[in-house]
C-alpha cells in the first residue's frame, strides 16, 4: 500500500485517493507557478499520484515558449531532410559519447533491458550540456564522456542556437518538475536542487521515417523500454507513444495541444524505493492501412539526468519501518553509462543501418 501523502497535499474530499490510474493524466502547472502553498500542494499531489500509478503525465501551462518549440521542430526537420552523407558528417563518435547523429537501426532500446529485438526504426540527433566550464569537475577524468563537446551539422542555419536554447529551457522546466516531485514526496521543495545543478542531461531529436516497407518481426519505431534518469520531457508531433499500465495494457499517451509529456526514469524509481514507477513505454508502428505510415514522425526529447556524482539511494521518507532498500546505491553517471552501452551494442557488435 503506498505511503499516505503529506497532510498538506492530501485531499479529504477524494473518496478513493489511491485508485490506480490506468491512463495518463493531464496536469495543469499553473497553480504551481502561482506560488501559493495551496496551489503547489494541489499540483504536487496530482504529480505524486501519477508517478505512483503510471509513471507518466502530460503537463499544460508549463511556461515553454511555443515559438521556441516550433523553431526547434522546423530546423530539426531540415536537418533530417539532409542527404545521409551530410548527416554522417556528425556521426556519434562512440558508444559512451552520445552526441551527434545516429542512423536508422543503430540503436535498440530493448537492449537496455537485455531483450533482443531488431534495431529501432528511427534516426536521432543528440546534444549534451552546452557552454561547459573548463574546470576539473567538468573536464577531469571523473567526468568521463558526460561533458563531451557537441557537434553541429553544416547547412542548417540557426540549428545550434535553437537546440541550445531548448536545452536551457528544458533544464529550467526539469528543475521545476523536480521541485514538484520533492513536495509530492513530503520533502523540502528544493531537496533535489543540489543534485541537479551540474546535470548531465541530453536533448535528442528523434525522427521516425515513413515506413515504406513492413517492419521486421518485433521491430518498432522505438522498442519497449524504461528511461534511465530522473525524468524525461517529450514533445511528440503525432500519436504513437504508448505506456504499459499496471493492468498489463498498452495505452496511448494523449495528444494535448500545447502539452508536454513527462515520465519518470529508473533513478527516480530507485530514489523512491519502487514507490514511483519507471514505466515501460514504446513508440508503436502505425497500422498498415494508416496514412501516418507514409509520414515522418518527430519527437523532441529531453532526458534529465542528475549530476554524475549524485548518489541515488533510497530516500528515508520512502522506507517504511522494518523495510529494506530494494536497490544498491549508484551514481547517476555510472548508471547512465551502463545503460547506453547496452542500447547501442548488439551482442557485442554495434548495429549498422
Amino acid at each position: 500500500m503506498p505511503r499516505p501523502l503529506p497532510r498538506s497535499t492530501a485531499n479529504p474530499t477524494d473518496p478513493e485517493p489511491w485508485m490506480t490510474l490506468l491512463h495518463v493524466p493531464i496536469i495543469d502547472l499553473r497553480p504551481y507557478f502561482g506560488g501559493t502553498p495551496e496551489g503547489k500542494a494541489d499540483v504536487a499531489r496530482a504529480v505524486d499520484a501519477a508517478c505512483r500509478h503510471i509513471g507518466f503525465l502530460v503537463v499544460t501551462n508549463h511556461g515553454i515558449d511555443p515559438a521556441l518549440i516550433e523553431r526547434v521542430s522546423r530546423l530539426s526537420r531540415a536537418f533530417f531532410a539532409l542527404p545521409l552523407a551530410d548527416k554522417r558528417r556528425v556521426d556519434r563518435p562512440r558508444d559512451d559519447a552520445v552526441r551527434g547523429f545516429s542512423a536508422v537501426g543503430e540503436e535498440g532500446l530493448s537492449y537496455s533491458l537485455e531483450e533482443a529485438a531488431p534495431g529501432d526504426l528511427k534516426e536521432s540527433f543528440s546534444i549534451g550540456p552546452p557552454d561547459v566550464p573548463d574546470d576539473d569537475y567538468h573536464r577531469g577524468p571523473a567526468a568521463g564522456a558526460h561533458f563531451e563537446p557537441n557537434v553541429w551539422p553544416e547547412g542548417v542555419p540557426g540549428f545550434a542556437e535553437a537546440c541550445t536554447a531548448y536545452f536551457e529551457a528544458m533544464s529550467g522546466l526539469a528543475r521545476t518538475l523536480m521541485r514538484t516531485f520533492a513536495l509530492g514526496l513530503g520533502l523540502p521543495e528544493t531537496f533535489f536542487d543540489g543534485k541537479i545543478d551540474r546535470h548531465i542531461s541530453m536533448f535528442r531529436v528523434l525522427s521516425y521515417p515513413p515506413q515504406k516497407e513492413a517492419p521486421l518481426p518485433g521491430q518498432m519505431r522505438a522498442g519497449a523500454h524504461s528511461d534511465y534518469g530522473s525524468l524525461t520531457i517529450v514533445r511528440p508531433d503525432d500519436a504513437g507513444l504508448q505506456v504499459f499500465n499496471k493492468a498489463g495494457q498498452w495505452v496511448d499517451v494523449p495528444m494535448v495541444d500545447g502539452g508536454l509529456v513527462v515520465n519518470i526514469g529508473d533513478l527516480m524509481q530507485q530514489w523512491t524505493n519502487d514507490q514511483w514507477t519507471s514505466t515501460l513505454h514504446r513508440v508503436a508502428n502505425p497500422p498498415a492501412d494508416d496514412a501516418r505510415r507514409d509520414a515522418r514522425r518527430q519527437s523532441l526529447v529531453f532526458f534529465h539526468q542528475p549530476d554524475y556524482d549524485a548518489v541515488v539511494e533510497c530516500l528515508p521518507v520512502c522506507l517504511a519501518p522494518g523495510e529494506s532498500p530494494r536497490h544498491a546505491p549508484v551514481t547517476s553517471g555510472d548508471h547512465l553509462t551502463s545503460k547506453f552501452v547496452k542500447q547501442t551494442t548488439f551482442g557485442g557488435t554495434k548495429a549498422t543501418a
